[in-house]
Protein backbone atom coordinates (compact mmCIF):
# COMPACT_ATOMS: atom_id res chain seq x y z
CA UNK A 1 0.00 0.00 0.00
CA UNK A 2 2.87 2.39 1.08
CA UNK A 3 4.70 1.35 -2.42
CA UNK A 4 1.39 2.43 -4.50
CA UNK A 5 0.88 5.51 -2.58
CA UNK A 6 4.43 6.50 -3.56
CA UNK A 7 3.49 6.02 -6.85
CA UNK A 8 0.75 7.67 -6.89
CA UNK A 9 2.04 10.82 -5.07
CA UNK A 10 5.14 10.36 -7.64
CA UNK A 11 2.53 10.94 -10.43
CA UNK A 12 0.64 13.73 -9.36
CA UNK A 13 4.25 15.74 -8.74
CA UNK A 14 4.90 15.04 -12.53
CA UNK A 15 2.00 15.63 -13.81
CA UNK A 16 2.13 19.04 -11.57
CA UNK A 17 5.52 19.90 -13.19
CA UNK A 18 4.67 18.97 -16.41
CA UNK A 19 1.59 21.31 -15.78
CA UNK A 20 3.45 24.54 -14.14
CA UNK A 21 6.12 24.35 -17.46
CA UNK A 22 3.46 24.19 -20.14
CA UNK A 23 2.06 27.15 -18.09
CA UNK A 24 4.97 28.85 -17.89
CA UNK A 25 5.90 28.34 -21.82
CA UNK A 26 2.32 28.81 -22.97
CA UNK A 27 0.77 27.02 -25.44
CA UNK A 28 1.94 27.88 -29.13
CA UNK A 29 -1.00 29.51 -30.94
CA UNK A 30 -0.70 31.19 -34.32
CA UNK A 31 -0.10 34.61 -33.71
CA UNK A 32 -3.09 37.00 -34.87
CA UNK A 33 -3.43 38.92 -38.02
CA UNK A 34 -6.36 40.87 -39.93
CA UNK A 35 -7.51 43.09 -42.03
CA UNK A 36 -7.56 46.07 -40.36
CA UNK A 37 -5.93 48.02 -37.21
CA UNK A 38 -2.60 47.09 -35.61
CA UNK A 39 -2.68 43.77 -36.91
CA UNK A 40 -3.64 44.83 -40.86
CA UNK A 41 -1.16 43.86 -43.93
CA UNK A 42 1.48 46.64 -43.76
CA UNK A 43 2.00 45.24 -40.31
CA UNK A 44 1.98 41.09 -40.94
CA UNK A 45 5.95 41.05 -41.70
CA UNK A 46 6.89 42.15 -37.72
CA UNK A 47 3.76 40.15 -36.20
CA UNK A 48 5.83 36.84 -36.27
CA UNK A 49 9.34 35.56 -37.40
CA UNK A 50 7.25 33.38 -39.21
CA UNK A 51 6.04 36.12 -41.13
CA UNK A 52 9.14 37.78 -42.28
CA UNK A 53 8.29 37.51 -45.96
CA UNK A 54 4.96 39.35 -45.90
CA UNK A 55 7.25 42.44 -45.32
CA UNK A 56 10.70 41.16 -47.63
CA UNK A 57 9.47 39.28 -49.76
CA UNK A 58 10.32 39.90 -53.72
CA UNK A 59 7.80 37.86 -55.08
CA UNK A 60 4.52 38.71 -53.34
CA UNK A 61 1.02 38.13 -54.14
CA UNK A 62 -1.39 40.32 -55.26
CA UNK A 63 0.21 42.01 -58.50
CA UNK A 64 -1.58 44.21 -61.11
CA UNK A 65 -1.26 41.91 -64.25
CA UNK A 66 -0.53 44.16 -67.05
CA UNK A 67 1.98 43.57 -69.94
CA UNK A 68 1.73 39.87 -70.10
CA UNK A 69 4.11 38.06 -72.83
CA UNK A 70 2.59 35.68 -74.82
CA UNK A 71 3.87 31.79 -74.64
CA UNK A 72 3.22 28.76 -75.84
CA UNK A 73 1.86 27.53 -71.93
CA UNK A 74 0.55 23.81 -71.35
CA UNK A 75 -2.56 23.49 -71.14
CA UNK A 76 -4.85 23.48 -67.73
CA UNK A 77 -6.80 19.86 -67.67
CA UNK A 78 -9.13 20.09 -64.63
CA UNK A 79 -10.72 16.85 -63.12
CA UNK A 80 -13.59 17.33 -60.59
CA UNK A 81 -15.19 14.64 -58.70
CA UNK A 82 -18.76 15.31 -56.64
CA UNK A 83 -18.54 14.70 -53.40
CA UNK A 84 -19.45 16.25 -49.93
CA UNK A 85 -18.10 19.68 -49.11
CA UNK A 86 -18.43 22.39 -46.01
CA UNK A 87 -18.05 25.55 -45.91
CA UNK A 88 -16.26 27.42 -43.13
CA UNK A 89 -16.11 31.22 -42.09
CA UNK A 90 -12.87 31.21 -40.64
CA UNK A 91 -12.93 35.18 -39.67
CA UNK A 92 -10.88 35.59 -42.67
CA UNK A 93 -12.71 34.00 -45.65
CA UNK A 94 -15.02 32.06 -46.32
CA UNK A 95 -13.85 28.51 -47.20
CA UNK A 96 -15.36 25.58 -48.99
CA UNK A 97 -13.40 21.97 -48.12
CA UNK A 98 -13.51 19.59 -50.68
CA UNK A 99 -12.88 15.50 -50.40
CA UNK A 100 -9.86 14.26 -52.73
CA UNK A 101 -10.21 13.47 -56.03
CA UNK A 102 -10.23 16.81 -57.85
CA UNK A 103 -6.98 17.50 -59.76
CA UNK A 104 -5.40 20.02 -61.99
CA UNK A 105 -2.62 18.73 -64.65
CA UNK A 106 -0.15 21.15 -65.31
CA UNK A 107 2.45 20.33 -67.98
CA UNK A 108 3.90 16.83 -65.97
CA UNK A 109 2.62 17.86 -62.89
CA UNK A 110 -0.10 16.93 -61.07
CA UNK A 111 -2.11 18.95 -58.29
CA UNK A 112 -5.04 18.32 -56.17
CA UNK A 113 -7.45 20.67 -54.81
CA UNK A 114 -7.10 21.44 -50.81
CA UNK A 115 -10.23 24.06 -51.07
CA UNK A 116 -11.70 27.00 -52.42
CA UNK A 117 -12.01 29.99 -50.97
CA UNK A 118 -13.19 33.94 -51.32
CA UNK A 119 -11.75 37.90 -51.26
CA UNK A 120 -14.16 40.41 -51.93
CA UNK A 121 -13.29 43.02 -53.57
CA UNK A 122 -10.55 41.14 -55.90
CA UNK A 123 -7.06 40.89 -54.42
CA UNK A 124 -5.35 41.06 -57.97
CA UNK A 125 -5.95 43.22 -60.58
CA UNK A 126 -6.06 42.88 -64.63
CA UNK A 127 -4.57 46.63 -66.33
CA UNK A 128 -5.38 48.11 -63.15
CA UNK A 129 -9.26 46.98 -62.89
CA UNK A 130 -10.23 45.69 -59.37
CA UNK A 131 -13.54 43.14 -59.76
CA UNK A 132 -15.69 42.76 -57.16
CA UNK A 133 -15.24 39.14 -56.24
CA UNK A 134 -12.33 36.95 -56.72
CA UNK A 135 -12.31 33.37 -55.56
CA UNK A 136 -8.96 31.36 -55.14
CA UNK A 137 -8.89 27.24 -55.97
CA UNK A 138 -5.96 25.57 -53.88
CA UNK A 139 -4.25 23.02 -55.30
CA UNK A 140 -1.42 20.96 -54.02
CA UNK A 141 1.37 18.44 -55.44
CA UNK A 142 2.69 15.71 -54.12
CA UNK A 143 5.91 17.36 -53.09
CA UNK A 144 3.42 20.40 -50.89
CA UNK A 145 4.03 22.95 -53.55
CA UNK A 146 0.85 24.82 -54.15
CA UNK A 147 -0.71 26.36 -57.47
CA UNK A 148 -3.55 28.89 -57.36
CA UNK A 149 -6.01 29.36 -59.92
CA UNK A 150 -7.82 32.48 -59.73
CA UNK A 151 -11.19 33.48 -60.96
CA UNK A 152 -12.85 37.21 -61.27
CA UNK A 153 -16.15 38.05 -60.75
CA UNK A 154 -18.33 40.37 -62.28
CA UNK A 155 -21.08 42.21 -60.87
CA UNK A 156 -24.36 40.84 -62.59
CA UNK A 157 -26.93 37.70 -62.93
CA UNK A 158 -26.99 35.80 -59.81
CA UNK A 159 -24.62 32.67 -59.88
CA UNK A 160 -26.30 29.46 -58.94
CA UNK A 161 -23.14 27.43 -57.90
CA UNK A 162 -22.38 30.09 -55.75
CA UNK A 163 -25.92 29.89 -54.18
CA UNK A 164 -25.60 26.44 -53.09
CA UNK A 165 -22.89 27.54 -50.99
CA UNK A 166 -24.29 30.94 -50.05
CA UNK A 167 -27.46 28.99 -48.43
CA UNK A 168 -25.31 27.74 -46.31
CA UNK A 169 -22.51 30.79 -45.24
CA UNK A 170 -22.24 30.90 -41.24
CA UNK A 171 -22.68 34.71 -40.47
CA UNK A 172 -20.25 33.90 -37.30
CA UNK A 173 -16.58 33.18 -37.13
CA UNK A 174 -15.42 29.84 -36.16
CA UNK A 175 -18.23 27.99 -37.90
CA UNK A 176 -18.48 25.34 -40.49
CA UNK A 177 -21.44 23.54 -42.02
CA UNK A 178 -21.72 20.98 -44.62
CA UNK A 179 -23.02 21.93 -48.28
CA UNK A 180 -26.50 20.22 -48.70
CA UNK A 181 -25.53 20.38 -52.67
CA UNK A 182 -22.39 20.53 -53.35
CA UNK A 183 -20.76 23.39 -55.44
CA UNK A 184 -20.25 21.90 -59.09
CA UNK A 185 -17.09 23.27 -59.56
CA UNK A 186 -16.71 22.93 -63.89
CA UNK A 187 -20.01 24.92 -64.18
CA UNK A 188 -18.28 27.78 -61.49
CA UNK A 189 -15.38 28.16 -63.51
CA UNK A 190 -15.72 29.70 -67.31
CA UNK A 191 -15.66 27.10 -70.54
CA UNK A 192 -12.33 28.18 -71.70
CA UNK A 193 -9.52 27.98 -69.17
CA UNK A 194 -6.65 30.78 -70.87
CA UNK A 195 -5.03 32.57 -68.21
CA UNK A 196 -2.08 34.57 -67.36
CA UNK A 197 0.91 32.73 -64.96
CA UNK A 198 2.89 34.06 -63.19
CA UNK A 199 5.10 32.93 -59.84
CA UNK A 200 4.13 35.03 -56.54
CA UNK A 201 3.00 34.39 -52.99
CA UNK A 202 0.04 33.40 -50.59
CA UNK A 203 -1.64 36.29 -49.95
CA UNK A 204 -1.84 35.73 -46.12
CA UNK A 205 0.48 34.99 -43.70
CA UNK A 206 3.13 33.36 -43.35
CA UNK A 207 2.99 35.00 -47.04
CA UNK A 208 5.02 31.48 -48.68
CA UNK A 209 6.67 31.92 -52.06
CA UNK A 210 6.57 29.95 -55.22
CA UNK A 211 3.33 29.47 -55.62
CA UNK A 212 2.27 28.99 -59.07
CA UNK A 213 -0.70 31.75 -60.01
CA UNK A 214 -2.66 31.03 -62.58
CA UNK A 215 -5.70 33.67 -62.78
CA UNK A 216 -8.11 32.85 -65.57
CA UNK A 217 -8.83 35.52 -68.34
CA UNK A 218 -12.65 35.13 -68.47
CA UNK A 219 -14.89 36.17 -66.02
CA UNK A 220 -17.93 34.73 -63.95
CA UNK A 221 -20.92 36.38 -62.95
CA UNK A 222 -22.36 37.44 -59.06
CA UNK A 223 -25.47 38.82 -58.38
CA UNK A 224 -24.77 42.56 -55.89
CA UNK A 225 -26.87 40.89 -53.30
CA UNK A 226 -24.69 37.98 -53.38
CA UNK A 227 -21.21 39.77 -52.64
CA UNK A 228 -23.08 42.06 -50.23
CA UNK A 229 -23.60 38.69 -48.55
CA UNK A 230 -20.17 37.61 -47.94
CA UNK A 231 -19.15 41.34 -47.03
CA UNK A 232 -21.54 41.32 -44.39
CA UNK A 233 -21.01 38.29 -43.01
CA UNK A 234 -16.87 38.89 -43.14
CA UNK A 235 -17.76 42.50 -42.12
CA UNK A 236 -14.77 43.73 -43.69
CA UNK A 237 -12.83 43.50 -46.94
CA UNK A 238 -10.83 41.04 -47.43
CA UNK A 239 -7.86 41.74 -50.08
CA UNK A 240 -4.29 42.17 -49.40
CA UNK A 241 -2.94 45.35 -50.96
CA UNK A 242 -1.22 44.88 -54.68
CA UNK A 243 2.35 44.07 -54.21
CA UNK A 244 6.01 45.19 -56.21
CA UNK A 245 6.25 43.08 -59.69
CA UNK A 246 9.92 43.38 -58.95
CA UNK A 247 10.85 42.12 -62.67
CA UNK A 248 8.46 39.04 -62.33
CA UNK A 249 7.55 38.11 -65.97
CA UNK A 250 3.87 37.35 -66.48
CA UNK A 251 2.74 34.98 -69.41
CA UNK A 252 -0.47 34.88 -71.37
Amino acid sequence: MMKNNLRLLTTLLLAASVSVAAAEHGAHTPPHWAYEGQASPEHWGQLSPDFTLCAIGKNQSPINIQGALKAQQSKLLLHFEQAQQNIVHNGHTVQIDVAPGNTLDLGQERFSLQQFHFHAPSENTIDGQQFPLEGHFVYKNQEGGLAVVALMFQEGQANPELAKAWQHMPSQHHRAATLKRPVDIQALLPEQYAFYRFSGSLTTPPCSEGVVWLVLTQTASASAAQIQQLRSALRHTNNRPLQPLNGRVIVN
